[in-house]
């Protein structure tokens, strides 16, 4: 009987009490960043800071594919291992896509994190040699010549964030940012 008491108390601290707590905590304190920094532009919401998207245009900087079909509902990882059958399709899948759309042949590599969701499926930030690698691609749809095309190369090292506190985690650039800022230049 002690047990089962002790059972019910935990699972009304830890399975309510607690997340209502956490929830009420952020929203009070962080209230941006608790709603995923929402982007408006001309009133209204463009996307999230926090939260990646899909951006299909090939005019527009693609993020890290999504495990959760960026559902941010529904984060979470696929829990493919490095053995699953099913990541080793999906990623060549993903890699022979960005060749085609970057006009490469097969074994030209590609950065991992356009080819591997994070553990979140909803990561808004990509390296910029992710970046890097789809200039061509954007300036060929975008029909950029000269000094507009350079300019992209710009933004990319404008929109490059440092590691947190210097050295917590890689340099990283926001997708929706990237691209907002391209839609703003050009």
């Amino acid at each position: 009987m002690t047990a089962l008491k002790l059972f019910s108390l935990m699972t009304i601290l830890t399975g309510l009490v607690y997340p209502v707590l956490v929830t009420v905590g952020a929203r009070a304190l962080f209230a941006v960043r608790a709603g995923g920094e929402p982007v408006s532009r001309a009133g209204h919401v463009v996307g999230a800071r926090l939260i990646g998207q899909k951006f299909a245009s090939p005019r527009y900087f693609w993020g890290r594919p999504s495990g959760v079909g960026y559902d941010a509902q529904a984060s979470g990882g696929s829990n493919l291992g490095p053995t699953s059958a099913a990541l080793v399709k999906a990623v060549e899948e993903r890699a022979a896509v960005l060749r085609s759309a970057h006009g490469l042949s097969a074994p030209a590599p590609v950065p991992p994190d356009l080819l591997f969701a994070s553990a979140s499926g909803l990561d808004p930030e990509i390296s910029p040699a992710a970046a890097h690698f789809q200039v061509k691609r954007v300036v060929a749809a975008r029909g950029l010549v000269g000094e507009k095309a350079e300019l992209l190369t710009e933004l990319i090292r404008r929109e490059t964030r440092a590691p947190e506190l210097g050295f917590l985690g890689e340099p990283r650039v926001n997708v929706l940012e990237l691209n907002l800022a391209v839609d703003a230049a050009l």
